[in-house]
């Protein structure tokens, strides 16, 4: 006689290897599917829950219970020897949307969007493709390039220097300072808080000269924009006018180099997707090449992980208890190929609707 019982689950996959950081997609497979709210410690010493499922993951980011500022972390691990939490470096860059809460953040969104107009960033878009052709041009001629070091990396640093309106001449310092904290990471010592520390020290002298040349002509930049803008009589401070220039700076240069490099690594990988999007492009196609750039982004997308969350109070998700204090990852990546959402999510479909 014989029975057979449900069929054994296999061990979860090794996170944070190097051969997970090649290929995430099987262990982020195996979470969704055995462990969709995972906690696990950081290789930084951190212990953290990993959201990997595309319902828990909205769930989570829309949660007013999940706070983003760090705080309500240190608070609940003080003395506990808990390390690698964003916070204190550069603490005066750090009061930026993506690491407030409401209030706080309302009124931030709101004085920030009376400058990002669309007036402004459509008067920009031919600086923008001005860089870009130049870019191309640099190489175009030896018929091959490091994608990466001559393209994607020089454009939005440039382009978000232009659009901040920081001069010409202290452009090159910014690149120098953002590609060292790409480079590791945002590690807490070193050359990465000498480049915070550089970047902090110019950002407020610039916002100083800026705030003093107000009502000059021809000063129509982000910042000059950030400095005027008013709501009810509240203005930005400059710390907060700082913190959302080097958010815009940091952020915006980071993801762009990323979705660069990672989208044309995937038309590569993908011919007939390639070609689908060179003749969209050849027909002036704009809705195909705009639900193609949604793709690459959901495939195999620029941010791996959404800002850290903490608990504020004890909570359920995913079936799992989050206990106040404990941090929270969602899982962009994992989120972005869950099969309850996206029919065969490990196909690039740049047709997906």
């Amino acid at each position: 006689m014989s029975g057979h019982g449900p069929a054994a689950v296999p061990p979860c996959p090794e996170l944070f290897t190097w051969e997970f950081a090649a290929d995430p997609y099987p262990a982020y497979a195996w979470l969704r599917e055995h462990a969709p709210v995972h906690r696990t410690r950081l290789p930084s010493g951190v212990e953290a829950w990993l959201v990997t499922r595309y319902a828990d993951a909205r769930q989570a980011l829309a949660d007013t219970r999940l706070s983003k500022n760090p705080v309500h972390h240190s608070e609940a691990a003080h003395g506990k020897g808990k390390v690698g939490i964003p916070g204190e470096r550069g603490a005066n860059l750090m009061t930026h949307l993506l690491n407030i809460d409401p209030p706080d953040h309302t009124r931030l969104r709101r004085l920030v969007s009376k400058a990002f107009t669309p007036r402004r960033i459509a008067r920009f878009a031919p600086r923008v493709q001005e860089l870009t052709d130049a870019l191309i041009d640099s190489f175009a001629e030896r018929g091959e390039a490091d994608l990466i070091h001559e393209f994607a990396f020089p454009l939005p640093i440039y382009a978000i220097c232009d659009l901040l309106g920081v001069p010409r001449e202290d452009q090159d310092d910014f690149r120098d300072w953002a590609g060292m904290m790409i480079r590791h990471g945002g590690g807490p010592r070193g050359g990465v808080a000498r480049s915070v520390k550089k970047m902090r020290g110019y950002l407020a002298e610039l916002i100083h000269r800026k705030r003093e040349a107000l009502g000059e002509e021809g000063a129509d930049d982000l910042i000059s924009g950030l400095i005027r803008a008013s709501d009810h009589g509240e203005h930005l401070t400059e710390n907060e006018a700082a913190a959302m220039a080097f958010i815009l700076l940091f952020a915006g240069f980071e993801t762009t180099v990323n979705l660069i490099g990672n989208g044309v690594y995937q038309l590569l990988r993908h011919p007939d997707q390639r070609a689908l999007l060179q003749k969209a492009a050849a027909a002036g196609d704009t809705e195909l090449l705009a639900a193609g750039v949604e793709e690459l982004l959901r495939y195999d997308g620029p941010v791996e992980l959404a800002t850290w969350r903490f608990a504020t109070r004890d909570l359920t998700l995913g079936g799992q208890r989050i206990a106040e204090g404990d941090p929270v990852l969602v899982v962009l990546a994992a989120a972005d190929r869950d099969p309850r959402r996206f029919a065969e999510p490990d196909v690039l479909d740049l047709r997906r609707r």
